[in-house]
């Protein structure tokens, strides 16, 4: 039996979780977001908790009760407070700007790069060197901040590149000769 699965998520003030059609629905400040629920789980919102069980007891049945517990304990957490990401930019005339839902990067090639953004992703540009992604979606927030980043990925000689915040980059050191 799944350890995760069986903890119930306490909901907070101000969020709402509706269960219908096979669809988890959780709503809260920050937004509204929406799971499908497999058939091998069954949910049930009582006492200001939401409590998941394997439908049966097959291991796909334990598997998804944890898997789905955890996706809607940071659903709970993304309408309540919100999932951010912090890109620092590393290199010499690397910079970037936001400009309502797109990002213009110049990355040191020979032209800039406009990414745009998802709907319910955010994005800030504190200085020219640093991006700040937040969102209530914690896979889009993460999917953003990993597709800015793959455009130029830290390598591993001068380390320049875009790179996570909390990112340690181990160098390499050059040939000699």
């Amino acid at each position: 039996m799944s350890r995760i699965g069986k903890n119930p998520i306490p909901l907070p003030e101000k969020v709402e979780v509706t269960v219908a059609n096979d669809v988890l629905t959780v709503k809260g400040p920050l937004g509204t977001l929406k799971q499908a629920i497999s058939s091998d789980v069954t949910v049930k919102v009582e006492d200001g908790k939401i409590v998941f069980a394997a439908a049966n007891d097959s291991q796909q049945a334990n598997a998804m009760s944890g898997t789905l517990r955890a996706l809607t304990a940071n659903m709970v957490h993304g309408v309540k407070q919100g999932f951010e990401k912090k890109l620092t930019l590393v290199g010499v005339g690397y910079k970037a700007q936001v400009q309502g839902t797109k990002i213009n990067l110049n990355l040191g090639f020979s032209h800039p790069i406009v990414h745009p953004l998802p709907e319910g992703v955010k994005a800030v540009a504190p200085t020219q060197t640093e991006i700040v992604i937040s969102g209530a979606d914690r896979q889009k927030v993460g999917q953003v901040a990993a597709e800015i980043r793959a455009y130029k990925s830290p390598e591993p000689y001068k380390g320049k590149g875009v790179r996570y915040a909390d990112e340690k980059v181990s160098l390499k050191e050059t040939k000699k000769k």
